[in-house]
């Protein structure tokens, strides 16, 4: 019988066996976790339905949407939702990402199952946990500026810049955007002098260094 005091803690991963561990590592801390989705849009149902204290979040699904995508439809409809993000992926920008959408704690898959069990007590009380590694990378991106093709580009300019990496034409992008083929042309101009990059080779492995397309 679950303890009425008990944290309740909603997972999301597409890795069933990571998932478990999680799973199990949290009710050793006395957690009871009521709900585990598979894909972001799971994640989305599951958290209306179980309305759970703190959402834990992967980033990367093998899925179009994105754990970030998750925890935002997920605010969107409950402001106050705490969120908590666990991913192996650890890029600086990324990092700051999910504060900057609102989560509560980012803790990567490597760490000390204590420090989750922490994460997720601090959400619950409505406060933000940073791992002691995670807040020296996050002061050293407030100390040297954020060159990101997130802090340098607008939401439309990201959009372009992605389809760019992943290595589609002018014209497949503005076919995609439904845009013409000058105005995605001088878009990608703009954006190749904004971010210094000329060749693709060097276009896309900016995106993958930044954690916006798969490597």
């Amino acid at each position: 019988m679950s303890n009425p005091k008990a944290i309740r803690v909603m997972l999301a991963d597409d890795h069933p066996i990571v998932m478990t561990g999680f799973a199990m590592s949290l009710a050793a801390e006395g957690m009871d976790v009521v709900a585990q989705a598979r894909t972001p849009s799971e994640a989305v149902a599951l958290y209306a339905e179980q309305k759970p204290d703190v959402v834990v979040l992967d980033i990367r699904f093998g899925t179009e949407l994105t754990g970030l995508d998750a925890a935002q439809n997920i605010l969107r409809a409950d402001p106050h939702a705490k969120v908590v993000f666990l991913s192996q992926f650890d890029q600086d920008s990324l990092i700051k990402e999910t504060y900057r959408i609102g989560a509560h704690a980012f803790v990567t898959k490597d760490c000390d199952p204590a420090d989750l069990a922490a994460a997720v007590r601090q959400a619950k009380a409505g406060k933000l946990y940073f791992p002691p590694q995670i807040a020296e990378r996050l002061a050293s991106i407030a100390v040297r500026g954020d060159v990101s093709p997130q802090s340098q580009l607008d939401e439309r300019g990201l959009e372009i810049f992605k389809l760019m990496a992943e290595g589609l034409t002018n014209a497949e992008i503005a076919e995609k955007l439904n845009l013409s083929t000058k105005t995605i042309s001088n878009t990608s101009q703009s954006i190749k002098e904004k971010l210094g990059v000329e060749r693709q080779a060097h276009i896309t492995k900016l995106a993958v260094k930044y954690g916006l397309i798969e490597p």
